[in-house]
């Protein structure tokens, strides 16, 4: 009958400028959709180059070698007989654009420029890339003559258009126009384009997978056709992980979904499906036909090939199915342990270094190493060759085969509680228990002879003793006392990670790990320079709220009930004179604020885009049961100042995991000064005014009530 297709998507684990690695990767996806019969393949955003290169863009050698890759795909037997669609930057007019370049045996069909940049949060693609904004227009593009040789094409058409074959219209849309509010989708789907690809690089962050879904279905189900997803997955360079969730949609549903977290490298969908399905789905929208009969349509590049055969009419579909989404803990436990895993593998460590502290945030730091090293082991039991591979040049043993989580964690993962003596008994022993459960190989250094010693330079400089407040010092040698200790843990953190390894008679470094997480972060409640500043954290974009749940997560997962004491104890960092053998200093006294309150400031702030005087008036509305306007004053004054005051410390923030829409990471995500008036005078002078006016009001009520 010829009106089924069968399409191809894939979400490829690209690195930046790893040419060689990234053509093998899109190779293997092109002949395992051959093997699954489909006829179109698509592939992630500048997967031939990589998405993370930054200002690597700006370097000619980037494009000259992502068309050196191109060329090898073009000349390679598995590209022939299906339409490969490619992600590339191109250089046109002395213009750079980012770029689908779409190509049938050896005959390049189209280049696609992306036509609206993702320019906000962790993206700056304007800073690399110009939008394409001559809608509907197509303009010759002059090939290099390395790629002329190939195709025997001088030029091929450049601009907004679509792909006719001989049963069936395909458009490109490019990542972030899917979620423009003028997405070229919505004309194209007017013009008669029956399937919509998107090759994209969308990043995880807790919680969103529901929108890219959503946002895929209600494009299909108020224009109907066939819609594919392409994703990056991994770590690609930096802090974002790209989860993958390649999918098709149809008419509003969808029926094939691809893994969100996942060591594979290469993961190809497939869906077959009736074309005649969206056409008498369209055709029933009355609304829909009246504008698509005004629509202004796409130039068409016509191509001699079909996407379907004429035998087809015992070729079975794909049934709808509902997509399964992960809970946030789940997301908590995959996504920063498929991150780490890329991290490692590519730095050619040996494995992590944790400061274990047996609090909540390095403790759930180790579960999600732990979780990293279940995946491992997962994926090679079901015959991952390249994960075992990788697994053995980590642990530089050709022979070795991970026989368990705890097995492998024995040999990646180093955890050092680092104790002095204003550390409880409690967290000696919930770090000690913690790690012989997870498996990891436990050390226990004194740090009281370090701290010593550099009192004592001091001492001998000066000639002065500080004391804690509890013996009767100031705030000023409080804070002092306690910046020395957790500035030694860091220096003694990097020790170990260099030399511990040495010491045992084995090869390699290790990694140290950071565990301060995103509510701390935004308070500045850290020591700059101490366990905070690591290689890597995690969980430095998710918050207490979120770690918590998955600390209880683990202990149901992984069955790790060492983790109950952790989850009861008070967050403390323990860092004051014990009382009694007890820890008298806890982390929500020191702020002087709690951590839900902290999470509540930190979505204001960012998300919501407020300042002083806004947090203060949504503040008064939200908490009017809980606390009066003064309260609720008192406490937006004492945010912003200790946040300004610590600002200057996200500038050497560890690199962290990107989770939350309110991280404070100043590296591109979160961009402010460090340098404040930390009084906000004016700001200030505002929300006074306010609660004053209020409080008249309500004194004036009072006095009419009584009279």
């Amino acid at each position: 009958m010829g009106r089924k297709v069968t399409v191809a998507t894939c979400a490829l684990n690209q690195w930046a400028l790893d040419f060689e690695g990234n053509l093998n990767r899109i190779l293997r996806s092109i002949s395992i959709a051959k093997e699954k019969k489909a006829r179109y393949r698509l592939g992630p955003e500048l997967e031939i180059c990589g998405y993370g290169c930054s200002d690597h863009f700006y370097e000619s050698d980037t494009i000259f070698h992502s068309f050196q890759v191109l060329a090898k795909l073009l000349e390679s037997p598995e590209t022939t007989d299906i339409i490969c669609d490619v992600g590339m930057p191109v250089m046109h007019k002395n213009v750079r654009y980012n770029c689908r370049v779409i190509f049938l045996n050896r005959k390049i069909l189209l280049i696609r420029p992306k036509m609206v940049m993702a320019n906000e949060g962790n993206y700056r693609e304007l800073r690399w890339f110009t939008p394409w904004s001559r809608i509907r227009e197509v303009e010759d593009f002059f090939l290099p003559r390395t790629i002329q040789c190939i195709t025997g094409q001088i030029t091929v058409p450049f601009g907004d258009a679509v792909i006719a074959t001989k049963d069936t219209c395909v458009g490109t849309e490019i990542c972030e126009e899917l979620w423009a509010p003028n997405s070229p989708h919505i004309d194209m789907g007017l013009d008669g384009v029956e399937i919509i690809t998107n090759g994209s690089a969308s990043h995880h962050e807790l919680r969103k997978a529901y929108l890219r879904v959503d946002l895929i279905k209600s494009t299909t189900a108020k224009n109907g056709g066939i819609y594919l997803l392409s994703n990056m997955k991994g770590c690609d360079s930096d802090r974002l992980y790209f989860d993958g969730c390649a999918m098709v949609s149809l008419n509003g549903d969808i029926v094939a979904q691809g893994s969100q977290f996942s060591l594979t490298d290469v993961e190809v969908l497939t869906a077959t499906l009736d074309l005649e399905d969206v056409r008498s789905y369209r055709a029933q929208i009355s609304s829909r036909c009246i504008s698509a009969s005004r629509v202004r349509p796409f130039h068409r590049v016509h191509v001699d090939f079909s996407l379907s055969s004429f035998d087809d009419l015992d070729l079975p579909t794909n049934d709808l199915i509902q997509w399964k989404y992960h809970t946030p803990e789940e997301e908590i436990s995959l996504g920063p342990a498929c991150w780490l895993w890329d991290y490692l593998r590519r730095s050619k460590q040996s494995g992590f270094l944790l400061p274990l502290s047996g609090g909540v945030d390095s403790s759930a730091v180790a579960c999600i190493v732990y979780s990293m090293c279940t995946l491992v082991c997962e994926a090679v039991a079901t015959g991952n060759g390249d994960v075992l591979t990788e697994v053995q040049g980590i642990v530089q043993d050709d022979t070795y085969l991970p026989t368990s989580p705890q097995d492998l964690c024995k040999r990646i993962l180093t955890t050092c509680y680092m104790a002095s003596e204003n550390s409880s008994q409690d967290t000696h022993d919930r770090a000690k228990h913690l790690a012989e459960q997870i498996g990891s190989y436990h050390l226990t250094p004194k740090i009281d002879g370090a701290v010593k010693a550099i009192m004592n330079i001091f001492q001998v400089v000066t000639g002065k003793v500080p004391k804690f407040r509890a013996h009767g010092g100031s705030g000023r040698e409080n804070l002092a006392l306690q910046n020395v200790q957790a500035r030694i843990r860091m220096v003694i953190a990097y020790l170990f990670a260099q030399l511990s390894l040495w010491a045992r008679g084995l090869e390699g470094g290790l990694l140290v790990l950071g565990s301060a997480n995103v509510d701390e972060s935004l308070r500045g409640y850290l020591t700059k320079y101490d366990c905070s500043s690591a290689d890597l954290n995690p969980i430095g974009g998710i918050s207490k709220t979120d770690l918590r749940g998955f600390i209880q997560y683990s202990i149901d997962r992984f069955q790790l009930h060492a983790l109950k004491g952790i989850m009861s104890a008070p967050p403390t960092a323990e860092l004051e004179p014990l009382t009694d053998g007890k820890v008298s200093q806890t982390d929500e006294d020191d702020m002087g604020m709690t951590y839900a309150e902290l999470s509540v400031y930190g979505k204001l702030r960012k998300v919501l885009k407020a300042g002083p005087y806004s947090m203060f008036c949504k503040l008064l509305l939200m908490w009017k049961n809980i606390c009066t306007p003064k309260q609720v004053a008192d406490k937006v004054k004492h945010f912003f100042r200790t946040y300004s005051i610590n600002r200057h410390k996200m500038t050497t923030l560890t690199p962290a995991y990107h989770a939350e829409s309110y991280s404070p990471d100043d590296n591109r995500f979160d961009l402010r000064p460090f340098l404040y008036n930390t009084a906000w005078n004016w700001q200030f002078r505002c929300i006074d005014n306010e609660v004053s006016h209020l409080e008249r009001n309500r004194d004036a009520n009072i006095s009419e009530e009584i009279d």
